[in-house]
């Protein structure tokens, strides 16, 4: 008995993946349950189980294919690995000869004078407009509903001949993750005044912080102390006091959000994804660790579910950690601001009259200035470099 593998609901608003790859080859025994085809969506990879065991015995997408939710993947031919069975071959009906095809009706027998008129006065292929009388007779209206019909948008323009060096080169179909981050970047800069305002900041107390008792938070919680769970700490301290970047934009209204869910921008197995730490504002530096290094953990091994990319309130990236000394991060709509963090490096500065070289790093937020004032995003970074250089004040909430 064959048994459907169907794709299966992906998820809010996604309705169709591309299938990544295939675990399996036609003729293969399946366990229930094992992993089967991978499919790729724009946010997350998503692995297909067998629904029973048995052998593969077909698969009706190849890897690379558009499929859509509830279509048939492939059959498996149920039993303990059996061997596919193959149906008998029903003979072939013997074909009906084919109609013969009628001549299309000339234009001025489907179309009025005034419309053919109309039409050649405009330079309008009447052979093209839809008509709207009886049998699809062409009318005057419809040649002017013709005209007056938006122009579809310019397809991307394509070689007009070989490429130069194509022996050199390689061709790779962008994947979906890919395409949809680059839809929500040119959405962003479409859609949000975006402005970005920099500061810097002194890690020197966090870092002699860190240094002094993590070995002894990594023996109590299991998880080392790093940077991010300070600037969450930090970045939620600041969005508490200017909750306009911790709000949203829809249509004529602000929402403003009194919770506070942070996504922290990851590198993942197939790029950037910003998975989200829910609740931030009622976790400590510990849970904060342990959360985003849970998070980051199920990125690389592509586990993200859905729900953990979901509903993030604001941002933070680390481009730091890739040697970055300054950038301006872009928005993730419908956010309002995004914290930017960069590397860390011993510079020259003035400390009470004298030049002494400290660790600083430069910190950037980018923000929606339709709802955020330039004071307010200044501030909004000052109040994180409080934060960051008396990290005291994340524990006695000053």
């Amino acid at each position: 008995m064959a048994v459907e593998i169907k794709v299966p609901p992906l998820g809010e608003s996604i309705t169709e993946a591309v299938v990544g790859k295939w675990n399996k080859k036609p003729g293969d025994a399946v366990s229930a349950d094992e992993p089967l085809v991978v499919l790729e969506t724009d946010k997350v990879t998503i692995d297909v189980p067998a629904p029973s065991a048995g052998s593969l015995s077909s698969i009706a997408f190849k890897e690379g294919d558009k499929v859509r939710v509830g279509e048939v993947l492939g059959l498996i031919e149920a039993g303990a690995g059996a061997p596919a069975a193959k149906p008998a071959a029903a003979p072939a009906p013997a074909a009906a000869p084919a109609p013969a095809a009628e001549a299309p009706a000339p234009a001025e027998a489907r179309s009025t004078p005034t419309a053919r008129k109309v039409a050649e006065e405009n330079r309008v292929d009447i052979s093209q407009v839809k008509g709207s009388g009886a049998g699809g007779r062409v009318h005057k209206d419809d040649v002017l509903g013709q005209l007056n019909r938006p122009a579809a948008p310019a397809a991307p323009a394509q070689p007009a001949g070989p490429r130069p060096n194509a022996a050199r080169e390689e061709r790779v179909r962008m994947t979906p993750l890919r395409k949809r981050v680059a839809e929500r970047l040119v959405q962003a800069q479409s859609t949000a005044a975006m402005l970005t305002t920099f500061n810097e900041v002194d890690m020197g107390e966090v870092m002699a912080l860190r240094k002094k008792y993590n070995d002894k938070f990594q023996q109590k919680h299991g998880v080392k102390l790093g940077f991010m769970s300070f600037f969450i700490r930090a970045s939620v301290e600041a969005l508490k006091a200017f909750p306009q970047i911790n709000a949203e934009i829809d249509g004529e209204d602000v929402i403003f959000k009194h919770y506070y869910d942070i996504g922290v921008a990851v590198s993942g197995s197939r790029g950037l994804v910003v998975p989200v730490v829910r609740n931030a504002d009622k976790q400590g530096l510990a849970e904060l660790e342990k959360s985003v290094g849970e998070l980051g953990t199920k990125a690389r091994n592509d586990k993200l579910a859905l729900s953990d990319l979901q509903g993030g309130t604001f941002t933070i990236t680390n481009g730091g950690i890739f040697g970055s000394m300054m950038s301006t991060p872009i928005l993730n709509p419908p956010q309002t601001g995004i914290l930017g963090m960069h590397n860390i490096v011993d510079r020259p500065v003035a400390r009470d009259g004298q030049v002494v070289i400290r660790p600083m790093m430069y910190i950037a937020l980018t923000y929606d200035h339709r709802l955020v004032d330039g004071r307010e995003a200044v501030q909004f970074l000052v109040r994180v470099k409080e934060c960051i250089e008396a990290p005291e004040r994340l524990l006695l909430d000053v």
